[in-house]
């Protein structure tokens, strides 16, 4: 496929059954200004490398879906910044037709990391269902129910309506599991009171059951609930205070739609003076550890026999 190209890294990865998990780019071109995005893009992949992984960082450049991005792409996304579009499913056709630059969320990640023959993604935080108002759902939440990716994530962002996001994942048939928790993590905080649909207490355990998700072609989803690590979660309380205030003020300030999400975490931030973003950058460095040992383990598995 012409708009869809695969790094050496990553093509010769798969063909030899090497594990590699995806990573999406909105965080890079959305997430943080310059250079911090750059640096913090090669930190996680790092992360990864470390632990014998190949990272498939996922963007789109000049009409191009890129599955791997070498240096200097990523250094391109990292510069064009807000200037790049943000792209979920219903963006796809039209960036790559008008040949534009494109950083994917997790619905977007989700779909071309399934095209490419990767099976696991790491990210912060899904989407959900918006606070005060029901009917906005995230395409995170549609593209779980039918995509066969599992998202390695701390839950859902504590901005969200948590109750209605889980009661939305069950409905398009989404395990949501809990990684050493029956309890679903807040994103900042490692309990929602919420509890997931099932549990693992291991990276082999993670992988025993996405293999046979897949093998069964349910088509459907995974949602690996990391909680954040104990040394992050009492930072996470301040977050929390702030986050509180953020929705507040949006709502007064009547602000709606794909608007809400960028303006909770600016102001978030703002509120905690930075630590929000360095407690988020923690977070994600966390999950792509635990990501990481899942995908050695789905490595040795093999692929699942249909």
């Amino acid at each position: 496929m012409a708009w869809l190209k695969l790094s050496p890294e990553v093509e010769q990865a798969l063909k030899n059954a090497r594990p590699v998990v995806a990573l999406e780019s909105t965080i890079i071109s959305h997430g943080m200004p310059y250079p911090q995005n750059l640096k913090t893009a090669q930190e996680v992949e790092a992360v990864l490398r470390g632990k014998g992984v190949v990272p498939a960082t996922i963007g789109i450049l000049k009409g191009v879906v890129h599955v791997g991005m070498d240096a200097e792409q990523l250094e391109a996304l990292a510069r064009r910044g807000l200037a790049c579009r943000k792209v979920s499913r219903r963006d796809i056709a039209q960036v790559l037709a008008q040949k534009q630059d494109g950083a994917t969320t997790v619905s977007a990640t989700m779909i071309f990391a399934h095209q490419a023959g990767i099976s696991i993604f790491v990210t912060g935080g899904i989407g959900g269902v918006h606070r005060g108002d029901a009917s906005d759902v995230s395409a995170d939440l549609t593209e779980l129910g039918r995509t066969p990716m599992c998202v390695v994530c701390a839950g859902a962002k504590s901005i969200l309506d948590l109750p209605r996001t889980l009661e939305f994942l069950e409905t398009q048939g989404v395990c949501v599991c809990g990684y050493g928790t029956d309890d679903f993590p807040a994103f900042f905080t490692p309990t929602s009171g919420l509890p997931t649909s099932c549990r693992v207490d291991s990276p082999s355990q993670a992988a025993e059951l996405l293999q046979k998700q897949l093998q069964v072609q349910l088509n459907s989803g995974m949602v690996l609930a990391v909680p954040v690590p104990e040394h992050l979660s009492a930072e996470g309380k301040a977050v929390e205070e702030a986050t509180r205030t953020a929705v507040e003020e949006s709502v007064k300030q009547n602000i709606k739609g794909n608007e809400v999400t960028p303006f909770l975490l600016k102001r978030i931030n703002e509120l905690t003076q930075g630590e929000s973003l360095r407690a988020n950058i923690a977070l994600v460095k966390h999950n792509a550890e635990v990501g990481a040992l899942m995908a050695v383990e789905l490595a040795k598995l093999g692929r699942p026999k249909l």
